[in-house]
């Protein structure tokens, strides 16, 4: 399978990724050698817009890594320019029920299983044309992840994990908690609640869960709650953070 990062999670690996926020080629190909070998290109908040943040998948491929783009929306022109532009997995936000699931799944893949508009011969995912097995693979190599980031989400989670093509369900705290009432406030009782439904769930269909670190859950917590995708820190705060952190020891030292 050309999609490695499908095939480790297939094969039962939680994986950890780092979201890429600032839209640099440069940065992006710094983290992926700094040893992250999983990243989300993220289209939706960061700094690059849709093409930006494709042409992203040039320098993390060449570094060695696998990309996860996060598209700004589930509509059908954006997902098939993703596709066609060479991305293999993609995180759709704000997929709040089981139609908008099977919507965005059908826009991800070809007839007779979709309704994904056809190009191949010409586009970067075939090889400009050079793989003339892309469209009989592309579904197999797809990996899509939708993410679950409101209440309707939670209370539709099987209908919206069974439907076909939906490899991954990427819990949003952020949104989620907004939907709840209780923005950003991910340890609050109607959190807590709204997570232990969703893993419930998800452990009782067997169905992959993704999410990010923080309120209180780190990696090894969130492993072992049965997440298989984890995204941890942003490109942005780790030079915030190395930023501070250099600062202050200039403060220190110059005193």
């Amino acid at each position: 399978m050309a999609n490695r990062l499908k095939a480790r999670l297939a094969a039962g690996e939680t994986v950890g990724a780092v979201w890429l926020q600032f839209g640099s080629p440069e940065v992006a190909e710094a983290v992926v050698l700094a040893g992250w070998d999983a990243v989300v290109i993220d289209c939706e908040h960061g700094a690059a817009g849709l093409e930006a943040g494709l042409a992203l998948l040039r320098a993390v491929e060449a570094a060695g890594a696998e990309a996860v783009v996060r598209v700004p929306d589930a509509q059908e022109a954006t997902l098939k320019r993703a596709l066609d532009r060479g991305a293999r997995s993609l995180m759709v936000p704000m997929v709040n029920s089981a139609e908008i699931a099977a919507q965005t799944a059908a826009f991800c893949r070809y007839p007779p299983l979709g309704r994904r508009g056809y190009a191949a011969s010409i586009v970067r995912a075939s090889g400009w044309g050079t793989n003339a097995d892309y469209s009989a693979q592309a579904a197999d190599e797809l990996l899509l992840m939708v993410q679950i980031e409101h209440a309707d989400a939670v209370r539709d989670f099987d209908a919206i994990m069974g439907t076909p093509g939906v490899d991954l369900g990427f819990v949003g705290p952020y949104d989620l908690s907004g939907s709840l009432g209780v923005m950003a406030q991910r340890e609050s009782p109607q959190m807590r609640a709204a997570l232990a439904e969703i893993e419930g769930k998800a452990r009782a269909r067997g169905a992959m869960i993704g999410t990010i670190t923080g309120g209180g859950r780190d990696w090894a917590a969130l492993k072992a709650l049965g997440y298989r995708f984890v995204v941890g820190p942003a490109d942005c705060a780790l030079l915030v953070e190395a930023a501070r952190a250099a600062a202050s020891a200039r403060d220190e030292g110059l005193r």
